[in-house]
């Protein structure tokens, strides 16, 4: 009786094993390959056939003349294996007079930002402690303090800024935002010659 029992769980185990474990996953990655290869790659760039990042992921900036992201919750910088938000609510005291003022007094010191006119996303972490984004209102705060480590106007740096802004996905999705990667690249490519 046994083994009238045990033989199609059994079978229908490893059936399920293969399809599921093998045969979809295999499908789901050609696919994903053949119509999205970037996107499937992780959205990679490259710079002289060499990766320095991906579109999907933030970096760390921190010098003067770069655009700087928004402060990761991934402990030492923008580590992908170290995802996760800080699990701290609007009501925690440590974040707020820890990690966020620390993050304020920091902008006003390097952009000369007005308490209360700086943007939430500069001063907190996303979600997932790796957002690659900011918003253009983040970056305009910092437009002046680039501009002057690059010996160059402020209205050509925000013009570089306004073309590198990504307008809301399907026109109702998500918030207009600026990847400060690209931004950054854009601005060594802008300035190579100085």
């Amino acid at each position: 009786m046994i083994r009238r029992h045990l033989w199609p769980a059994i079978s229908m185990t490893i059936v399920l094993m293969i399809v599921t474990g093998l045969a979809y996953p295999l499908v789901v990655t050609g696919i994903a390959q053949l119509l999205f290869p970037r996107q499937a790659n992780g959205s990679l760039v490259t710079r002289d056939g060499r990766a320095i990042g991906s579109r999907l992921i933030g970096q760390q900036f921190s010098e003067s003349r770069y655009f700087h992201s928004r402060p990761s919750a991934a402990g030492s910088g923008y580590d992908p294996l170290a995802s996760g938000g800080t699990n701290r609510g609007p009501t925690d005291r440590k974040l707020a007079d820890t990690l966020v003022s620390g993050a304020i007094d920091s902008v006003i010191a390097q952009d000369g930002a007005h308490r209360g006119s700086i943007p939430a996303d500069l001063v907190t972490s996303s979600a997932s402690g790796l957002d690659p984004d900011i918003s253009p209102a983040s970056a305009a705060i910092q437009v002046a303090r680039v501009a002057r480590a690059r010996n160059t106007d402020s209205a050509t740096v925000a013009a570089i800024v306004a073309a590198h802004v990504q307008a809301r996905q399907l026109w109702i999705l998500g918030e207009p935002r600026v990847n400060v990667l690209s931004l950054n690249l854009a601005l060594d490519s802008a300035f190579a010659h100085h």
